[in-house]
């Protein structure tokens, strides 16, 4: 079976800077694949370019086998591929089912010409969707200002879910909670891999990382240098392929 994403020769540079040189990556449906390395190591980069933000110098992303020319996040979300940055850019003062339908919302039309939004089928279609992550989001939450940390990284891969992405970014989403809500997050990613996403996961925890991913990809100074299934491997060799020892002892 083909890869749902391709990254092959990706290179892209800032002034004087190689952000990327030379990335090759590939991510299979229903498969995380966590992508780590030192702050500097092109990650953020690499999710940016895959997203829209940004576009290449050379090189090029496939989506399904189809060649992927992104102008702007709009386009790939449309194309099938959600971002899950850390600060999730959600709309606090909406409600969560607005949040999951922003810019998609269902219309209904009165007498047969008026359009309206259809609020009714935002309420069951988003109630279903938590009952179906199994989500611990009260129902008496109106907004999503009134959400922990957890709770609005479970809404927005509940939007991914319901809108069929074919492939989540998901972006240090576990950065700034508590354990057990890391826990919730681990356990929604792989709830997306099971309903056949490809999900790419960036973090920093290894610990964290060892346990949410299938494939672990370490970058290092704009390259991808080392690629494992995450039960070949532990915390002491990834660090090592973080911290460039592999490329010193190759060039020793």
């Amino acid at each position: 079976m083909s890869p749902i994403l391709e990254v092959a020769g990706l290179r892209k540079s800032f002034g004087p800077v190689e952000a990327l040189r030379g990335v090759d990556l590939h991510l299979d449906a229903g498969e995380v694949l966590a992508v780590v390395g030192d702050n500097g190591a092109g990650k953020s980069t690499l999710i940016k370019h895959i997203s829209g933000v940004y576009r290449p110098d050379a090189g090029r992303i496939l989506l399904a086998g189809a060649p992927l020319d992104l102008s702007s996040p709009r386009e790939a979300r449309e194309r099938g591929i959600e971002t899950v940055y850390q600060d999730l850019a959600l709309a606090d003062d909406l409600s969560i089912g607005a949040n999951i339908f922003l810019g998609r919302e269902p219309v209904r039309r009165l007498f047969g010409f008026l359009p309206f939004v259809d609020e009714r089928t935002i309420r069951r279609e988003t109630a279903g969707l938590l009952q179906r992550i199994r989500s611990e989001i009260p129902a008496e939450a109106r907004t999503v200002a009134r959400l922990s940390g957890g709770q609005r990284q479970a809404v927005a891969i509940a939007r991914a879910i319901y809108w069929k992405a074919k492939v989540v970014l998901l972006d240090e989403p576990t950065a700034a909670l508590a354990v057990m809500e890391r826990e919730r997050v681990i356990h929604h990613t792989r709830d997306l891999a099971a309903h056949g996403v490809g999900v790419i996961y960036i973090g920093h925890n290894l610990v964290e990382i060892l346990k949410v991913a299938d494939r672990i990809a370490v970058m290092f100074r704009g390259r991808v240098v080392h690629v494992t299934p995450a039960a070949e491997t532990d915390q002491e060799t990834l660090i090592k392929y973080m911290t460039g020892y592999s490329e010193s002892k190759k060039a020793a």
